[in-house]
């Protein structure tokens, strides 16, 4: 028998100072083109992006026209230890910043946290924000603490996951689940198309979600996770790449990345629903991860959606930008507080090519 469990709290939090699309396109011109020609396909590129404005914490109020930091971003690259630096110094105030307000939407005290799982793909340290969200909040110096790092924009389904089985352990169990990610710090240098989309799609921003032991009461405007479910698409290991370089993290997406998710994704998901008891048509809203506009447009057409039942998708990487894993996070605060259709169907995509999932109810 599944276990569920329910989920209590929800907090997001973002850098306090964004960047539109088009300024966002003119700064990458400044390293990324060097012909007219660059510059037009760069253009068209940010266009359908489907990103309106996104959050860094590069950006500076001070400097009036919200200019990425010049003594970052400038004649050079960052080296990756340089990146690195700058996520040791701000990767743990956003993660504090969601931790935070999921435990005020919770309604509980850090007292009653048993485990914490953190997750991100953007950078490493060691000791890592997890101890800092510790001293910060003043959490059980006892607590359990897990990592999932470098899974990509899926991974908070990977967190979903292993909070579950915590919280089939044991009824006192209470977890604390805490993603951020810092997408701005690997901004590429040059041309590389592939690159160039990256750098118009990703940003930054951090997002919490406590869970309980299935024995502990669930408001009804409370999600409760059911089941949760993955697979590899065949042959796509390089379709999405995450690697660390010398001047950041680089990303491989391939343009084929849209066509092979909407090949495989419809008989997958069959399948594992079915060994749910459930169907697609049954799925009462969704939440899937916007990996970016063609993503979102092949899914619905592969899955049989209109696109009005991912609009909550498209809103939050709109008004946010891609900020991997904490993004489903997002998407799922803002159905829960619409009081959308139950069931939920989560669904992300990551390197490799791999496909997570989580049925909510």
């Amino acid at each position: 028998m599944s276990v569920s469990a329910p989920i209590v709290g929800i907090g997001t939090a973002l850098p306090s100072n964004r960047i539109d699309r088009a300024d966002a396109e003119i700064f990458t011109q400044e390293f990324c083109c060097e012909t007219e020609e660059q510059r037009r396909t760069l253009a068209a590129l940010f266009r359908r992006s489907g990103v309106s404005q996104r959050q860094s914490v590069l950006l500076d109020s001070s400097e009036g026209d919200l200019a990425l930091r010049q003594n970052f971003y400038g004649a050079t690259s960052p080296t990756t230890a340089e990146r690195m630096s700058a996520y040791e110094q701000h990767a743990w105030p956003l993660a504090l910043s969601a931790a935070t307000s999921a435990l005020d939407d919770a309604g509980l005290g850090p007292d009653r946290l048993t485990h914490l799982v953190t997750v991100s793909c953007s950078g490493f340290s060691a000791p890592g924000f997890d101890q800092t969200l510790i001293r910060r909040m003043r959490l059980p110096l006892g607590i359990t603490r897990t990592h999932l790092g470098f899974m990509g924009c899926h991974a908070m389904l990977n967190g979903l996951r292993v909070a579950r089985a915590f919280a089939s352990t044991d009824p006192s169990t209470c977890v604390l689940l805490v993603a951020v990610e810092l997408c701005s710090l690997h901004y590429q240098y040059g041309w590389h198309p592939e690159r160039v989309v990256a750098n118009a799609l990703f940003s930054d921003g951090a997002a919490a979600m406590v869970i309980r032991s299935s024995t502990e009461m669930s408001r009804p405007d409370r999600f409760c996770i059911l089941a949760d479910g993955s697979t590899l698409i065949p042959e796509c290991a390089e379709a999405m790449s995450w690697r660390i370089g010398d001047h950041g993290f680089v990303m491989t997406l391939s343009p084929q990345v849209p066509d092979r998710i909407a090949q495989h994704v419809r008989p997958w998901l069959i399948d594992w629903l079915g060994r749910q008891g459930r169907s697609i048509e049954s799925i009462g809203s969704w939440a899937v991860h916007p990996g970016g506009p063609r993503i979102l447009s092949a899914f619905a057409e592969a899955v049989g959606l209109d696109r009005d039942q991912l609009a909550a998708s498209s809103a939050i990487l709109s008004e946010c930008g891609n900020m991997s894993s904490p993004t489903i996070a997002f998407i799922l605060r803002r159905l829960r507080d619409a009081n959308a259709p139950r069931p939920l169907l989560a669904i992300g995509f990551g390197p490799g090519l791999a496909i997570e999932a989580a049925l909510l109810d």
